[in-house]
């Protein structure tokens, strides 16, 4: 863990090394400015683990205030970093050129003229992140089925995940979630893991939300990531209480026509592939299988017909989803797998840190089964 935190510390403080130099000609050689500045950013460095210490501690009102600060921060100085780190690229390029020629024009591009540009930009791609983070739209999506007899009303399953329920999104968070799943009446809800993020006493009160959903075919969960650091047995202690039943490397039948498996994720330890199915099993069901994250199993590929996951939330961030896709190229949307079956992966109901998203709306997810042929 401490080197992990001394990791990041370097790395999230180069990011603030770079921003400052980007910005510097905006500040005119104020020293006093320079000197904010340099105080400010070197708070913010620190903040996202000051605000771990503050909530462990038992401060958890300056903990909310220091990481909606921090978290937001941490957002806008990604964004600056993204548009910031090419003008670097492109002058120490043309520098080098120019020891070799020196007859070449300066075409370097750093200076007040780009700063400002830099920073109007940051804050405008900041504030629409905030906006699209709280637009939550539901994705509707239809599939077909011959596993599901031609008498067979569609079934109604919704997908929620990566909520981080926590110490910034508590109940004012979960509300609007609830009240669009009043609306969906879901047969079946499903939750992809990533619940929580936080210490449990930040979420009193919530599972008495939860309880108000009922779907009549059940509510089931997976573990994600982020169970394990808010603290795995707290975590499937709230998520019990909330009236999910857990999937933890197991299958149940569902109804006649359904066959819902989960399998826990690796951060919990070692885990089966795949999970066992029942006897049952053989029996023509439409098979789910639930995993936290995006990746197809070698083991469970053309053995269910879909896979729900979540995890990646498509990077949160524009240009991030072009990282998150080098380790989970299926991080969005659904994908036909090459040995059979479908994966359809969440954007995220909520968001990680940073209080906005910016090409990666949140997203509940409706996905229709219907028969193949109908009567």
């Amino acid at each position: 863990m401490l080197w992990f935190v001394l990791t990041f510390l370097c790395i999230y403080g180069a990011m603030h090394v770079l921003v400052y130099q980007g910005l510097k000609p905006l500040l005119n050689n104020d020293r006093v400015a320079a000197t904010m500045l340099c105080a400010w950013m070197a708070l913010m460095t620190t903040a996202p683990v000051t605000v771990r210490l503050l909530d462990r501690h038992a401060y958890p009102d300056a903990a909310r205030a220091l990481a909606w600060f921090g978290y937001s921060w941490m957002g806008l100085l990604f964004l600056a970093f993204c548009m910031l780190l090419p003008v670097f690229c492109w002058d120490f390029s043309m520098r080098t050129l120019q020891r070799s020629r020196p007859s070449l024009p300066d075409l370097t591009l750093r200076g007040p003229f780009c700063a400002a540009i830099v920073l109007v930009a940051t804050l405008g791609a900041g504030m629409y992140g905030f906006y699209e983070a709280a637009y939550l739209r539901v994705e509707r999506i239809t599939l077909v089925s011959d596993k599901l007899p031609p008498d067979t009303a569609p079934i109604r399953l919704v997908q929620i995940s990566d909520l981080h329920l926590g110490l910034m999104r508590q109940r004012e968070s979960l509300t609007p979630v609830i009240t669009i799943l009043r609306h969906l009446r879901p047969d079946l809800l499903i939750a992809t893991g990533d619940m929580v993020d936080a210490q449990m006493d930040h979420l009193n009160g919530l599972s008495d939300l939860w309880r108000d959903i009922d779907p009549p075919l059940g509510k089931f969960a997976v573990t994600g990531n982020h169970e394990v650091y808010a603290g795995l047995q707290q975590s499937l202690d709230f998520l019990q209480r909330s009236g999910f039943t857990l999937l933890r490397n197991r299958s149940v039948n569902i109804g006649k026509n359904l066959l819902l498996a989960g399998v826990d994720d690796p951060a919990v330890g070692a885990s089966p592939a795949a999970p066992p199915l029942p006897k049952s099993a053989a029996a023509k069901r439409f098979r789910i299988l639930l995993k936290h994250r995006p990746v197809a199993g070698l083991d469970t590929v053309g053995i269910f017909d879909l896979q729900l996951s979540g995890h990646a939330h498509r990077g949160q961030i524009f240009p991030f989803n072009f990282i998150t896709g080098l380790a989970y190229p299926l991080q969005n949307g659904l994908h036909q797998l090459p040995g059979g079956g479908l994966l359809y992966a969440s954007r995220g109901t909520g968001s990680w840190a940073p209080p906005m998203r910016i090409g990666a709306p949140p997203e509940i997810t409706l996905i229709e089964i219907a028969p193949a042929q109908r009567r």
